[in-house]
C-alpha cells in the first residue's frame, strides 16, 4: 500500500525521529508485539516493533557486524554459538560467515518476526536460513538457556528489544546465571545495552547484573545512525580476562583465518580494538575493574 506519509518512533517520550513512509508492507499484531514493516525513501525497508525501530536496510550492517564479529573474533575459537532474538536473521548470517563455526542455534520468541523478515527483508539473512549449520527455533530464550546443558556454547549473542515487554526477561539475574553456566570455559556473552546518552540506566544496571555471574564485564560501542542519541553500547561479559583487549594485529589474523577480512562495511580490526575505548560519559556506568 502506497502511503507517502510519516511514521514517528515512540522509544522516548520527549525526543525521537520520524521516517517518510513511501509504502507500508506489513502491519501485524503477533502474540507478543505490534510489527510494522515499511519502505522509506532514506533507509530502505524498516522494521518497527511496538513503535521502536529495530532494523533498517540502510544501516543494519553497523549493528549486525559489531554484535557478531567482535565477540567471535575476541574469543578466537568459537565453534558453537547461541543467538537469542535476532529474528531478522542478520546476526545468524554474520555468525555463519565464520569458517570455524560448526553450529549456530538461534532462538526467537516471535515466529511472526521471522516470517515477515523472510518475506519483506530477505537480503538481511540471505541464505543463512538454509545453512546446514543453523538451527532456528521459535521459542523463549530464557527457557532455552534454563534447559541447555553446561558448557554448551562458546559465545552467546543476545539481540533483543530494550528491557521492557518481552525483552525484559533477557536482562534478569536468572538469565545471566544460566548464560554463564552454559558457556564453556573462556566463553563470553554480548547484548545490546541501549544508547547511554538517553538510556544510561540500562547500561549501568545490566552491567552490574552481569558482574554477579561473570568475572570480566565491560562494553564497546557502535555508531548506528537509526539508534538515535549517539553511540550504542554493546555489553560484553567474559569468563576469561583480556578478551576485550586483544590487539588489532591479532584480530586481523583471526579475521583472515575466519574468512571475513575485507568483507565488512563497518567492522575492521582497528574499529574492533578502538570500540572498547569508551568516552568517560559512558565508561562511568560500568563496574570498576578489579
Amino acid at each position: 500500500m502506497t502511503t507517502d506519509s510519516w511514521i514517528n518512533e515512540t522509544l522516548y517520550p520527549d525526543w525521537g525521529q520520524r521516517f517518510r513512509v513511501t509504502r507500508e508492507l506489513a502491519r501485524v499484531r503477533s502474540a507478543f508485539q505490534d510489527i510494522v514493516i515499511f519502505e522509506s525513501s532514506s533507509h530502505g525497508r524498516v522494521m518497527l516493533l511496538d513503535g521502536v525501530v529495530q532494523i533498517t536496510e540502510g544501516d543494519e550492517f553497523v549493528y549486525q557486524e559489531m554484535l557478531t564479529h567482535v565477540p567471535l573474533l575476541a574469543h578466537g575459537a568459537c565453534t558453537r554459538v547461541l543467538i537469542i532474538g535476532a529474528g531478522d536473521g542478520g546476526v545468524l548470517r554474520r555468525v555463519l560467515q565464520h569458517r570455524g563455526v560448526r553450529e549456530a542455534v538461534m532462538v526467537e520468541i516471535d515466529g511472526e518476526v521471522i516470517r515477515l523478515a523472510k518475506e519483506f527483508l530477505p537480503a538481511i539473512a540471505g541464505e543463512a536460513w538454509h545453512d546446514p549449520r543453523a538451527t532456528v527455533l521459535v521459542g523463549d530464550g530464557i527457557d532455552y538457556v534454563k534447559q541447555a546443558p553446561d558448557d554448551r556454547f562458546d559465545a552467546i549473542i543476545v539481540d533483543s528489544t530494550d528491557p521492557i515487554g518481552i525483552g525484559e526477561v533477557l536482562f534478569t539475574d536468572a538469565f545471566y546465571a544460566n548464560a554463564a553456566r552454559i558457556l564453556a570455559p573462556g566463553g563470553l556473552i554480548v547484548n545490546q545495552c541501549g544508547v547511554p546518552f538517553m538510556q544510561a540506566d540500562e547500561l549501568r544496571e545490566t552491567s552490574a547484573r552481569r558482574a554477579r555471574f561473570f568475572p570480566h564485564v565491560g562494553a564497546y560501542v557502535a555508531a548506528v545512525p537509526t539508534y538515535v542519541g549517539g553511540f550504542m553500547t554493546l555489553g560484553f561479559a567474559a569468563k576469561q580476562a583480556g578478551l576485550d583487549a586483544v590487539p588489532a594485529t591479532t584480530i586481523r589474523a583471526r579475521a583472515e583465518a575466519a574468512g571475513i577480512l575485507g568483507a565488512t562495511q563497518y567492522w575492521t580490526p582497528d574499529i574492533h580494538a578502538g570500540a572498547f575505548h569508551l568516552p568517560p560519559y559512558i565508561a562511568r556506568h560500568l563496574p570498576p575493574r578489579s
